[in-house]
């Protein structure tokens, strides 16, 4: 029997490693050709990333047009494996355009750590002893990273709350930090690290938890767009989507997919510029989650009849630091972003992620999702199937027509255009 305990694995070069996969796994050689080939990210490079590399992974990358952000133009860079996405994006751009395109704003970059005391006898009290050291508790965590403080960042306030748990009272430390242009978590994890020795001292309570927090509540893009009637396809489309709004602040299984099509440009967005979707998603579903689960979006009526659409979400994105340094391809998708801060890229993203909701909405109520989704879709059933150069077209074509967009029926398509 095959074992996955495979002794010093990741002492092995990458392609020992992909060697001890392929026997495992019983590869062919074409399949193990696939997974060591590489692009821009050299082989070295990733192996220093992360652990027990045997290849890279590659995923489409989009550009979507027409965004008008603040009065300045933008091609946005989009990794994503689904259909329509950057097409939608797009064409909700080109709409926005009109009415003025995308107005943004955002809070400063301040992201949130945390220290966890448990068994706490008297919790109040160790609140108040932890507040009343607030200043050297900061002053401790600066001292951590004068690079940071250099750049204007720093911990900048302390927060302590009471929880009561099923483990029993736990006094939860809040250290709040400007990051600058950084995502944070690793500067934010030293700082934790670094004053618990100093709360443990003057509390007498040992720290558990000591960790950056994904829910950047303090960390918020705000973007707005005024979608004119008459552009979008007439007042029975506004209502549309102001109906399809409210469904999803009443009910949580739409609210679900609501948030996901706003997820959709975000995560796109995020990948492309190296930073990291996991805890931008994990955070933005936090904070649509703070008073019920609620969508990210807003959607209004103005007195002209035209829809109002605004976003409010938390977005910890860097410019500097982690895989958008190291990955050539993030650091060139943020020269075709034309962005110089974490800040402008944050806003960004807001105002894609508020273009693709308003697009799914859009669709939704007007054509049905899957008119342009599926035709987008039927492409990918078609090279499944085998077909290849200017046949997917030819396939894609009957497909449509009939309406059926199987796999097995692109196979009998191209089977009869070849036997011609």
């Amino acid at each position: 029997m095959k074992s996955s305990r495979i002794s010093g694995f990741y002492k092995l070069s990458f392609q020992e490693r992909l060697n001890k996969v392929k026997e495992f796994a019983n590869l062919t050689d074409e399949e193990v050709a696939f997974i060591s080939k590489t692009g821009s990210l050299d082989m070295g490079v990733a192996d220093r990333m992360i652990e027990n590399v045997i290849g890279t992974f590659e995923l489409p990358m989009g550009i979507a047009t027409n965004f008008l952000i603040d009065g300045k133009d933008y091609l946005i860079p989009m990794v994503v494996e689904e259909p329509s996405v950057v097409a939608a994006a797009s064409n909700a751009a080109r709409m926005a355009r009109a009415g003025g395109g995308f107005l943004t704003a955002s809070t400063p970059p301040l992201m949130i750590g945390q220290i966890q005391l448990v068994d706490a006898r008297n919790p109040h009290s160790t609140r108040h002893e932890i507040l009343r050291n607030g200043d050297e508790i900061i002053k401790i965590a600066n001292e951590q990273d004068p690079v940071l403080i250099k750049y204007g960042g720093g911990c900048r306030d302390i927060e302590v709350k009471v929880l009561n748990t099923v483990r029993g009272t736990m006094v939860i430390v809040h250290l709040v930090v400007d990051v600058r242009d950084a995502m944070g978590a690793n500067a934010v994890n030293t700082m934790c690290e670094a004053v618990s020795s100093f709360i443990e001292e003057i509390t007498g309570i040992k720290p558990r938890l000591r960790i950056v927090s994904n829910l950047a509540k303090f960390r918020l893009a705000r973007a707005k767009a005024v979608f004119e009637g008459e552009v979008i396809g007439g007042d029975d489309v506004v209502e549309g989507i102001l109906d399809a709004y409210e469904f999803a602040r009443a009910d949580p299984f739409r609210c679900a997919t609501h948030n996901k099509g706003i997820m959709n440009g975000v995560s796109a967005v995020v990948i492309a510029t190296g930073n990291d979707f996991r805890a931008v998603e994990a955070g933005a579903h936090s904070f649509a989650a703070m008073k019920g689960y609620k969508p990210l979006t807003t959607y209004e009526k103005d007195v002209k009849g035209n829809l109002v659409g605004t976003i409010e979400i938390p977005v910890a994105v860097g410019t500097v630091g982690g895989s958008t340094s190291v990955n050539p391809i993030a650091a060139t998708c943020l020269k075709i972003l034309g962005v110089k801060t974490a800040d402008e890229l944050s806003r960004v993203i807001a105002a894609v992620g508020l273009a693709q909701n308003f697009a799914a909405l859009r669709a939704l109520v007007a054509e049905g999702i899957q008119r342009g989704h599926m035709s987008l879709h039927a492409r990918n059933v078609a090279m499944m199937a085998g077909a290849t150069g200017e046949e997917v077209d030819r396939v894609v074509e009957i497909l449509i027509k009939d309406g059926s967009i199987r796999i097995d029926r692109a196979r009998e398509i191209l089977e009869e255009m070849r036997s011609k």
